[in-house]
């Protein structure tokens, strides 16, 4: 296989996706219309009844990009199996760096966590996916009582070993050095529990370089003796990959809360 030599296209999701830059309007317009009829209080959308659990979800964007209120519709699919769910937002880079960026979702898990009794399942995309997974990590940004409640992960389109990401031209955003890059990749750190299951999903049709890094993070941590699957779903890209999120009978929701 020959050396990648334009690291920046490898990144370059939209520009490979017919209508790519379409879709953060869409994802806009489905999460407005989503909030004029879901029940949303302190930061959480809540189900009718009490709730099975907390299901959390953190928004992409490369850490400098979007919002939680891009992504409300995708709260649709656990939300109709029982869930409560919260998407914690984050202040973004520049202004702040992934490593902070860490811990102020840790913060705001921890925060949901404190409302809603019961398990705690994980997931994100592409950036959320890696901050979801950092999540689990042995370096602990959970307080502990909340990361004994996380019994599932379900990153989606992350991004797992950040090395790659000091050769992008978005690094002058991001301002990673090497020793952060390191230290905020979860395929280079040990998980803090080998109990909780691990599916981490990607889009079939993705640049090769997200497929790369899903099955890295794949292979890494089931060498480290954690429950894992790896799916590559079938005809879909980095923008729709996320979509299912919003159907209640979809293979990537029954992924994240099926069975619990």
């Amino acid at each position: 296989m020959e050396a990648i030599t334009d690291w920046d296209d490898e990144y370059r999701n939209s520009e490979h996706i017919a209508g790519g830059a379409e879709f953060p309007a869409r994802w806009e317009r489905d999460a407005a219309a989503f909030r004029q009829t879901a029940t949303g209080r302190e930061g959480i959308f809540w189900p009718e009844g009490t709730p099975r659990g907390l299901a959390v979800f953190v928004h992409g964007g490369y850490w400098m990009r979007f919002s939680p209120a891009h992504f409300s519709h995708l709260a649709a699919g656990p939300l109709a199996r029982g869930w409560a769910v919260a998407m914690p937002g984050y202040t973004l880079a520049p202004e702040q760096r992934i490593s902070a960026i860490t811990r102020q979702v840790a913060e705001g898990i921890a925060a949901a966590a404190a409302k809603v009794e019961g398990p705690v399942v994980l997931s994100g995309h592409s950036a959320g996916g890696h901050l979801a997974t950092r999540m689990l990590c042995a370096d602990e940004p959970l307080p502990q009582a909340v990361a004994a409640r996380v019994v599932r992960c379900v990153p989606v389109s992350g991004v797992f070993d950040l090395r790659p990401l000091l050769r992008l031209e978005l690094n002058a955003v991001l301002h990673l050095d090497l020793a952060e890059a390191r230290a905020e990749s979860p395929a280079l750190l040990e998980a803090a529990r080998t109990d909780v299951p691990l599916t981490v999903w990607v889009g079939a049709d993705e640049r090769p370089e997200f497929l790369r890094q899903s099955a890295l993070m794949a292979n890494v941590w089931r060498g480290q003796g954690l429950a894992i699957r790896h799916r590559e779903e079938p005809q879909r890209h980095h923008f729709d990959v996320i979509e299912d999120l919003a159907d209640a009978d979809s293979g990537l929701t029954e992924a994240l809360v099926g069975g619990l």
